[in-house]
C-alpha cells in the first residue's frame, strides 16, 4: 500500500484558524443540530448510514463476542454505531463525545432500548462528555475503539490516533468508518453534486442551520482518501492496516491494530 502525505491536519471550519478554534466551532455545530441529527443522518444517506453500521458490528464480531471485551466508541454522536456494537456481541460498550446535547439523546435512547418492553440492550449504556484528544481514560484500558463518521471533525487527526493508542490494549483494534469522496467519473460526479448542492439545503431546511450541512460536503472534501489515512495509521504506529470501501467508494472502514510493543512498531 503506497503512503501518500497527509493532506490536512486537522478539520478546519469555515473561521477557524487555531486547534481550539476548530474544535470549538464543531462542537457548536453539533450541539445546534443535535435535534435533528438522526432524522437527517437517515434521511440524506437514504437509510444506508444503518447497513454501514451494521455491515461494521459484523466486521467486529470476533471482538464484540467476548463478554471479556471493553469498547470504546469514540466520537458517538447519538450512540447509534454503540447500539449496533453492543446488540453484535456480548461485549461491553462505552461511549465518548465531546457535544453534550447529542449525549444527552444518546442517554434517552439507552434508557428506552432497556426498557422491558424493547430490551434491544441489556442496561444503559455509559456515554461520557470527553474530548477525543485528551480522553478521561488510563492507558490500555479497551479491547477496540470505533468510530462512525466523527473522526473526520478532529482538529487534530495524528494526535486522535495516538490518544486511540494509548488508551488501546497491546494487541487492541481501532476501526474507523468514515466518509470519502469517490473516484472520479459519473457516479463520483453524482455524489460531489448531491454532497454540495441538495444535501446542504435539505440539512439546512430540517436542522435549521444550512452552515452544519455545508460543512459536511467540504470537510470529506479536504479529508484523507483511503490510501492517505491507512498511511498515516500506519506511521502512528498501528499494524495489519487495512480499509474497505463501500457503496461506490462513497464510505471507507479503516481496520488496525495497536502492536503489543510500541518501540518496535516504527
Amino acid at each position: 500500500m503506497a503512503e501518500a502525505a497527509a493532506p490536512v491536519k486537522g478539520t478546519r471550519p469555515e473561521g477557524a484558524v487555531t486547534e481550539a478554534d476548530a474544535a470549538k466551532k464543531v462542537r457548536e455545530m453539533f450541539t445546534q443540530i443535535a435535534p435533528r441529527y438522526d432524522l437527517l443522518n437517515h434521511l440524506l444517506s437514504l437509510q444506508l448510514d444503518r447497513l454501514w453500521r451494521t455491515r461494521t458490528a459484523r466486521l467486529l464480531h470476533s471482538i464484540l463476542n467476548r463478554p471479556d471485551a471493553v469498547v470504546l466508541d469514540l466520537c458517538c454522536g447519538t450512540g447509534d454505531l454503540a447500539f449496533a456494537l453492543s446488540r453484535a456481541g456480548k461485549a461491553r460498550i462505552v461511549g465518548a463525545d465531546f457535544a453534550h446535547t447529542m449525549l444527552v439523546r444518546a442517554r434517552e435512547k439507552s434508557a428506552a432500548l432497556a426498557q422491558p418492553s424493547n430490551q434491544t440492550v441489556a442496561t444503559p449504556m455509559p456515554f461520557f462528555e470527553a474530548d477525543a484528544l485528551r480522553l478521561p481514560f488510563a492507558g490500555a484500558s479497551f479491547d477496540l475503539v470505533t468510530s462512525a463518521f466523527g473522526f473526520r471533525n478532529l482538529a487534530n487527526y495524528e494526535a486522535g490516533l495516538r490518544e486511540i493508542q494509548r488508551v488501546l490494549k497491546p494487541g487492541g483494534a481501532i476501526a474507523i468508518l468514515e466518509f470519502t469522496e469517490p473516484p472520479d467519473g459519473l457516479l463520483g460526479g453524482f455524489y460531489r453534486w448531491y454532497f454540495s448542492k441538495v444535501l446542504p439545503r435539505i440539512g439546512g431546511l430540517i436542522s435549521g442551520d444550512r452552515s452544519a450541512y455545508t460543512y459536511l460536503p467540504k470537510s470529506v472534501a479536504r479529508f484523507f482518501r483511503p490510501p492517505e489515512l491507512a498511511a498515516l495509521m500506519s506511521a502512528a504506529g498501528y499494524q495489519s492496516v487495512d480499509y474497505r470501501a463501500w457503496t461506490l467508494g462513497a464510505v471507507a472502514l479503516h481496520t488496525a491494530i495497536r502492536p503489543a510493543d510500541l518501540s518496535k512498531s516504527s
